[in-house]
């Protein structure tokens, strides 16, 4: 399906997207925007995969979106995929496509950890991670640490090296802890790439955080 005639159905979906949406600016509709603006540069290599099921999937994945420190959190993918394939039915989206809709919605999350088996699903689960690295990414990082009560960074130990790391109370540790690992999991030549110039961006903010911070020496 050419791009101009997904239109029609991008506004749907970003209505459907927004009807019940939560409070949280880090998964707010400007975060579906980016994901599907990162999806279509990664379609670029990739003129086979479906469109509209990665366009769907783009503005569905956070249908249902539970806090990171919710016991549930790793079923909330499984869920969105069951109620965007509910709410798509009622508006006419094409049968054929439900499932392989579902398939990307469910294995986009990380916490899932569902191995993304068709190009549409490695298309998604790519351009969302994309989205937690870089400086929206470190945005996002500080918003969300801040929703949870975590500390900005150990006060004296900000790059552990006499601790373990815990980014459930320092911040700064989510960059190494999560997002350090994200572009080796990227399934996409492109999404690898931008993905590991996005991580150097950010751990060149760390290196300068660190600076300002005291109490520790970044090593080469």
């Amino acid at each position: 399906m050419p791009m101009n005639d997904l239109d029609p159905w991008r506004a749907r979906l970003m209505q459907l997207a927004v009807a019940d949406a939560a409070d949280d600016g880090a998964h707010d509709l400007n975060h579906l925007h980016r994901v599907w603006k990162n999806a279509q540069a990664l379609l670029k290599d990739y003129p086979g995969a479906d469109a509209l099921i990665v366009l769907a999937a783009c503005y569905l994945h956070d249908l249902v979106n539970l806090p990171k420190n919710d016991p549930e959190r790793h079923l909330a993918s499984r869920q969105a995929a069951v109620r965007a394939c509910d709410e798509l039915g009622k508006l006419g989206f094409p049968a054929d496509k439900l499932a392989g809709l579902a398939h990307a919605i469910e294995a986009h999350s990380f916490s899932a950890g569902i191995a993304p088996l068709t190009i549409e699903a490695r298309i998604v689960q790519d351009a969302d991670r994309l989205d937690a690295l870089g400086a929206v990414g470190l945005a996002r990082l500080y918003y969300t640490a801040g929703r949870m009560g975590s500390a900005l960074a150990h006060p004296s130990d900000p790059l552990a090296r006499a601790r373990a790391m815990d980014d459930r109370i320092y911040a700064l540790d989510h960059i190494e802890v999560k997002l350090a690992t994200l572009p080796a999991t990227m399934s996409t030549a492109a999404g690898r790439a931008m993905g590991e110039r996005r991580l150097a961006w950010l751990r060149a903010f760390r290196d300068d955080f660190v600076a300002e911070w005291g109490g520790d020496v970044v090593d080469d």
